[in-house]
C-alpha cells in the first residue's frame, strides 16, 4: 500500500460530509463520515453553516489519510450540493435570514423561500432562461441572492462574498477566489452559450436588478472562472499542516455533488453496453435526485437545466434534470404512516425499507402474482411532494395519491412505499422522453448511484418503468470517485481528465428490464400523466 498513488474525494452532501481515500485504479480504500448541523427557521427555510462545514471536511479528511504518508496523496477534489454561502467583507460567515446568528450563513440547495424572486425573473423572459429549460428556479442561487437584497436590505452592503459551496471549499483549502465552471453555469445564470459567448450577463443583472454585483471585476461572485478539475491551487500551509498533508497538494476546481456522480459513473463499463457517453442518462439518487445526460451538440430541452458546455464532462454538452424529493420523499411517506412510525422505534430507516421489501414479496407470493409491481394495480402516486424540477419545471406541483383505504398496517405501508418507488421512477420516464423528444437519440442504459439504491427493488423497477438496462457501478461510492477523479486531474497524474475518467471508472453490474411487467407500467405510466394533468385542471377550478 505504502508504494500506491492517492487522491483524495470529499464530498459535502445534504446531511453530512464524506471523504475518500481513493487509488489510480478508481478503488475506494477507506471512507470517513460526520453529519451536518441543518436549521430549519421556517417552513420551506433551510440554513447551515460554512464553519460546521468546512470543520467536518477537516474532520474526514484527517480520517481518511491516518495511515497514508502524505507524499502518497497527489490531488484533492471537492463536490457539494449547489447550496448559497454568504461570508461578509473580512470572510467571515453572515446570516442569512433574521435568525442574527451569523452561523446559519448558508441557504441550502432545498430552501424554497425565493418563490417570489424566482417568478419576477421568470417574468422578464430574458434569453439566457433558455439555457434553464425557460425557467429559473428558486434552488438555484441568483433568486436566493434577489431574496437576501429585496428581504435583508439593511445588511446587503455587508456581504462581501458569496460562493456555491463547492467553491467556498476550495476557497477555504487553497485561498483562491476562482469559480468552477460548473457552479456558475448550472446555478447562477453565467453565460457559457452555444455561440461561444462567456461571462456574466449585465443585461440579465441590471434588468433583475443585481447589477451592483458587477462592481469591482464580479469580485463578490467571482471573475476567474476554471474547468471542473483545473488545478486551483495547492493547499496552504496552515491548511495542510491541520490536516497533516504537504503544502501546496493540487487541489481541483470543484463541482456539484451530482455531477460528482454523474462523472465517476459515466465511465464504468457494463458486458454488452455502449460506452458511448451520449447513449447513458445518468442518475444520482440521494435526498433528491439528478438526471445527467451529455451530448456532443448543445441541446435546448423545455423544462430541463442546460445546455451547459463543459459542466461535467469537458467539451460535452450537460443537460440536467431531476427530481426535487426522492429519498427524502420515500423516508416521509414511511414517517408519516402509522406503521411506518412504529417500525422506526424498533429499525433504522434501511432496515425498514428491507422490511417491506420482504413483506412486498410475501404479499405478490400470497396473491400468486409474477412480480410485486402487481401489487399497485389501483394504488397510483403522483410524487412531487416538493414541487417539480423536470420536465415540468413547476414548483407549485404537489403530491397526488390515489387508491388510499382506512388501513394502517404495514401491509397498507408497503403498498404505498412500492407505488412512491414507481412514481419516482415514472418521473425519470417523464425525463428521458423530454430530452428525445428535444433531440437527444434515445437511450441505451442508464447509470445509477446514490443511497436509494441499496434498496435493489428500486433499482429493479427503475431498468422496468423505462424499459432499460441499468448500469450500477461495482465501486459503491462513485460520487467520491467523481471528486477524486478531479483531484488526480489536477495532480496532472493522468493525460487529461478524459483518461481519468477511463481509468479510474471501474466496472459495473448490469440489472436488466423485466419485459414481462412491460404492459402493466406502460398503463400506470399513462395513469401518471394523466395525474398531473387532472392537478392543472384542479387549480384552474379552484382560481
Amino acid at each position: 500500500m505504502s508504494n500506491k498513488i492517492y487522491f483524495i474525494g470529499v464530498d459535502v452532501g445534504s446531511g453530512s460530509v464524506r471523504a475518500a481515500l481513493v487509488d489510480d485504479k478508481g478503488h475506494v480504500v477507506t471512507t470517513s463520515v460526520k453529519e451536518l448541523k441543518t436549521w430549519k427557521p421556517k417552513l420551506d427555510y433551510y440554513e447551515q453553516s460554512s464553519n460546521n462545514v468546512w470543520e467536518c471536511c477537516i474532520f474526514v479528511i484527517k480520517n481518511v489519510i491516518s495511515n497514508i504518508n502524505p507524499a502518497h496523496i497527489k490531488g484533492i477534489g471537492f463536490d457539494a450540493t449547489c447550496s448559497l454561502v454568504a461570508l461578509d467583507k473580512n470572510g467571515n460567515p453572515i446570516a442569512v435570514s433574521n435568525s442574527n446568528n451569523n452561523e446559519q450563513n448558508i441557504i441550502m440547495w432545498m430552501d424554497h423561500r425565493a418563490q417570489a424572486e424566482a417568478d419576477f425573473i421568470n417574468k422578464t423572459d430574458h434569453e439566457i432562461l433558455k439555457y434553464v429549460g425557460g425557467k429559473v428556479s428558486l434552488e438555484m442561487e441568483i433568486p436566493k441572492l434577489l431574496w437576501l437584497k429585496k428581504h435583508l436590505a439593511s445588511k446587503w452592503a455587508e456581504f462581501g462574498l458569496f460562493f456555491d459551496l463547492p467553491d467556498f471549499l476550495t476557497w477555504k483549502a487553497t485561498g483562491s477566489l476562482s469559480r468552477s465552471l460548473c457552479s456558475l453555469v448550472c446555478k447562477w445564470n453565467y453565460e457559457c452559450s452555444v455561440d461561444g459567448k462567456r461571462g456574466w450577463n449585465m443585461s440579465y443583472l441590471q434588468e433583475i436588478g443585481l447589477e451592483d454585483l458587477a462592481e469591482d471585476n464580479f469580485k463578490k461572485i467571482g471573475n476567474d472562472v476554471l474547468m471542473p478539475g483545473e488545478k486551483c491551487g495547492g493547499l496552504t500551509e496552515e491548511v495542510a499542516n491541520i490536516l497533516g498533508l504537504r503544502a501546496n497538494t493540487p487541489v481541483a476546481a470543484s463541482i456539484i455533488d451530482a455531477h460528482a456522480g454523474g462523472l465517476g459513473m459515466i465511465g464504468t463499463a457494463g458486458e454488452g453496453i455502449s460506452n458511448e457517453m451520449s447513449s447513458r442518462l445518468a442518475l444520482i439518487c440521494g435526498t433528491s435526485t439528478c438526471h445527467m445526460a451529455v451530448n456532443k451538440s448543445p441541446v435546448l430541452v423545455q423544462g430541463v437545466w442546460g445546455p451547459y458546455f463543459s459542466a461535467m464532462v469537458p467539451n460535452m454538452w450537460l443537460n440536467e434534470a431531476g427530481q426535487s424529493a426522492s429519498g427524502m420523499l420515500l423516508d416521509h411517506i414511511i414517517s408519516s404512516h402509522p406503521a411506518g412510525i412504529e417500525l422506526l422505534k424498533k429499525l433504522s430507516t434501511g432496515d425498514v425499507r428491507n422490511h417491506l421489501r420482504n413483506l412486498l414479496i410475501k404479499m405478490a407470493t400470497y396473491q400468486g402474482l409474477p412480480d410485486v409491481s402487481l401489487l399497485t394495480r389501483d394504488l397510483h402516486i403522483w410524487p412531487d411532494f416538493h414541487g417539480n424540477r423536470s420536465p415540468l419545471a413547476d414548483p407549485t406541483m404537489r403530491g397526488m395519491v390515489t387508491g388510499l383505504s382506512v388501513d394502517k398496517s404495514e401491509e397498507n405501508l408497503a403498498l404505498l412505499y412500492l407505488a412512491t418507488l414507481q412514481g419516482l421512477s415514472y418521473g425519470t420516464r417523464h425525463i428521458i422522453d423530454a430530452l428525445v423528444l428535444a433531440g437527444y437519440e434515445p437511450f441505451k442504459s442508464l447509470l445509477i448511484c446514490g443511497g436509494i439504491t441499496k434498496d435493489p427493488l428500486f433499482v429493479q423497477i427503475q431498468a422496468d418503468a423505462v424499459g432499460l438496462p441499468i448500469l450500477k457501478p461495482q465501486e459503491k461510492e462513485s460520487v467520491l470517485v467523481g471528486s477524486a477523479i478531479l483531484g488526480a486531474n489536477a495532480s496532472q497524474y493522468f493525460n487529461n481528465i478524459e483518461d481519468a475518467i477511463q481509468k479510474m471508472g471501474g466496472k459495473a453490474d448490469v440489472i436488466t428490464p423485466n419485459i414481462d411487467v412491460k404492459t402493466f407500467h406502460d398503463k400506470k405510466y399513462r395513469v401518471f400523466l394523466r395525474m398531473f394533468q387532472d392537478q392543472l385542471k384542479y387549480k384552474t377550478l379552484m382560481n
